[in-house]
């Protein structure tokens, strides 16, 4: 049993540095840097302009349209890099079977083209 905690020892050092890094990091930037907020460091950023209305209020579904869109294409790159990095090793079965994948996406990206979903207006 004290031969496997040994083994934890590394990664128990590993972890202490690395908190004790981020906490001296965050103590120095207190520290050192210049405090003075103001109204425009204050002012809102994420959008680009003050909010106007209640955060409840309802979004357009094309917001969410555009997200699930970036999600679904996203995840399509995901998992095209590990097919490629053992493309030797799979095969040709494995060659097809992505090209089926692909070939699935691609119908559902040009139905979504056409029924305008990637319009914005």
């Amino acid at each position: 049993m004290d031969e496997l905690l040994r083994e934890y020892l590394p990664i128990l050092i590993f972890l202490g540095l690395a908190l004790g890094l981020a906490m001296l990091l965050i103590v120095a930037s207190l520290v050192m840097g210049a405090q003075k907020p103001d109204s425009e460091k204050n002012a809102a950023y994420e959008c680009g302009f003050e909010p106007f209305e209640d955060a409840r209020a309802r979004f357009d579904v094309r917001f969410y349209l555009v997200a699930i869109l970036f999600i679904i294409f996203d995840l399509e790159v995901a998992f095209l890099f590990p097919w490629a990095v053992a493309l030797k090793d799979i095969g040709v079965f494995g060659f097809w079977s992505m090209v089926v994948f692909l070939g699935i996406l691609t119908v559902g990206f040009v139905y979504e083209w056409r029924k305008g979903a990637l319009e914005w207006e």
